[in-house]
């Protein structure tokens, strides 16, 4: 591999992200930064600059640009050493564009245009307006997306994904050392709580916690061996928890239920993949027994990380409300 070029391999959701190019370890000749979306996505996935600047190339720190995701694409991040002999080392923040959520009951209006008003149409109204859905049974579907993910990963540092979204996992593999779950929009009804273990036991192994409390360790290259995730509360059984997970030389893992509790083969391999999804129920049943956590389902065989370069020198930073998942 040249020693000049360094890669990352994002996933993107879809939406709207600003690539930030924060700072460089080398500041007399900084890294050049490229975007670009890799050849399967280059369909879906818009890279957006100023008009009289070279697309998707950020030439130093303090410049910026914004990539449009039409559907789930791989944004791949290329840093370029500014001189022969120069550092590739960069720090990148990708952070995803808002316009917030609607709430629920409020009227939207639609667009408004100038010219004769039709008749019978009171003065200064639109003439098209809509009206959002409202009155809904249980977490609206902005509830359960506001459920993010913050792992603590080897070579990377805090990733923040949303639900159904792979922190390290199968095409990246990487040690996760720590893990936060934050939900600010949680149904009153209903709570999470999680907990890690570890090889080797520490302070707070396999305690449970409640939401926005971080469970694991921070530079200690101390990778999680366990977890566990239990939902509480009078609405749990509306809801389905389902856990995707990869220990390192083990299968992939698809576990369901209310209560989840995952670990490999011996109970010491490394967690090096980790998925979550939280969905509402569409016919509820009352329950028999206390549910139990399922069968563990085979997904697909998990990779090594013999053939992963986890020391690269590009950092490529989430914010707290990132909807992406680091892939490289």
């Amino acid at each position: 591999m040249n020693e000049q070029i360094q890669q990352k391999t994002i996933d993107l959701a879809r939406g709207l992200f600003l690539v930030r190019y924060n700072g460089a370890e080398d500041k007399t000749s900084p890294p050049v930064v490229r975007v670009y979306a890799d050849r399967a996505s280059l369909n879906n996935c818009n890279i957006i600059t100023g008009p009289d600047v070279v697309n998707g190339t950020l030439f130093a720190p303090e410049s910026a640009l914004v990539v449009s995701v039409a559907r789930p694409s791989r944004l791949i991040v290329e840093v370029t050493a500014g001189r022969a002999g120069g550092s590739t080392a960069a720090n990148i923040k990708i952070e995803p564009l808002t316009q917030g959520h609607q709430a629920q009951g409020q009227h939207a209006q639609g667009q408004q245009f100038q010219g004769q008003q039709p008749k019978g149409q009171p003065a200064g109204q639109p003439f098209d307006t809509f009206e959002a859905d409202a009155g809904l049974d249980g977490a609206g579907v902005g509830e359960l997306s506001d459920l993010k993910l913050l792992a603590h990963v080897a070579g990377l540092g805090d990733v923040t994904v949303g639900t159904n979204t792979w922190i390290a996992g199968p095409s990246a593999p990487a040690r996760i050392e720590g893990i936060s779950l934050d939900w600010p929009n949680k149904p009153h009804d209903l709570d999470l709580q999680y907990a890690v273990k570890f090889a080797r036991p520490q302070r707070g192994d396999n305690q449970f916690v409640p939401l926005g409390t971080f469970a694991g360790t921070r530079g200690r290259a101390l990778a999680i061996t366990g977890f566990s995730l239990e939902a509480t509360g009078p609405s749990v059984d509306r809801y389905l928890i389902s856990a995707e997970t990869i220990f390192l030389g083990a299968p992939a893992l698809r576990v369901t239920g209310n209560r989840i509790v995952v670990s490999g083969p011996s109970g010491r391999e490394p967690l090096v993949g980790l998925k979550l999804n939280l969905e509402e129920r569409r016919v509820q049943a009352a329950p028999l027994a206390p549910q139990q956590p399922r069968r563990a389902e085979p997904v697909n065989p998990a990779p090594r990380l013999g053939g992963a370069r986890l020391e690269g020198r590009v950092r490529v930073f989430r914010s707290r409300h990132s909807a992406v998942k680091t892939t490289g």
